[in-house]
């Protein structure tokens, strides 16, 4: 993202794509058959790849939670169509070898007293592992455990890595 010539640092400077968190995007839409799909069919076209997704719904209404591969240019898509988006910080982590994977990284999370509130599957294999994206309630402490236990984290460049 430019910052048009203006001083200061761009978003994208302070962003980056290593930076250490993942961005997700929540769009609140009607419980009704094909909002799903109208708004799925907005990334047609462009580089921007659905990476991850979830779906929380009741009788009226959805949250759709989008983890794209390319969260710029994804934004401005979403904003365009006049959706409201809530956009949030994630940890990426790749699955550790072993039986119960899952197991190892809630457990090193645990013991630093970190929540998992959210927790869903990444579709693309970054570096051909299997992933899953965490919201927790202290990101910075998360991904300081995270990393101390030698868990790989993702980055959003590593989201758009392996999107063709």
């Amino acid at each position: 993202m430019s910052n048009g010539g203006e001083a200061g640092t761009g978003m994208s400077t302070v962003r980056g794509r290593n930076y250490p968190a993942i961005r997700q995007f929540t769009v609140f839409l009607e419980n009704r058959v094909g909002q799903l799909l109208e708004v799925v069919r907005r990334f047609e076209g462009s580089s921007v790849r659905i990476v991850a997704f979830s779906i929380s719904d009741s009788a009226e209404c959805a949250f759709v939670r989008f983890l794209l591969s390319h969260p710029e240019e994804g934004r401005e898509i979403l904003e365009r169509a006049g959706l409201a988006i809530i956009e949030s910080d994630l940890i990426g982590v790749e699955l550790p070898d072993g039986p119960q994977p899952l197991l190892q990284i809630c457990t090193a999370l645990l013991q630093a007293e970190v929540n998992i509130i959210q927790a869903y599957p990444i579709i693309v294999r970054p570096h051909g592992r299997a992933a899953v994206a965490l919201m927790v309630d202290n990101i910075d402490l998360g991904l300081e455990t995270l990393a101390a236990k030698q868990f790989t984290t993702i980055t959003e460049g590593d989201l758009a890595a392996d999107v063709p």
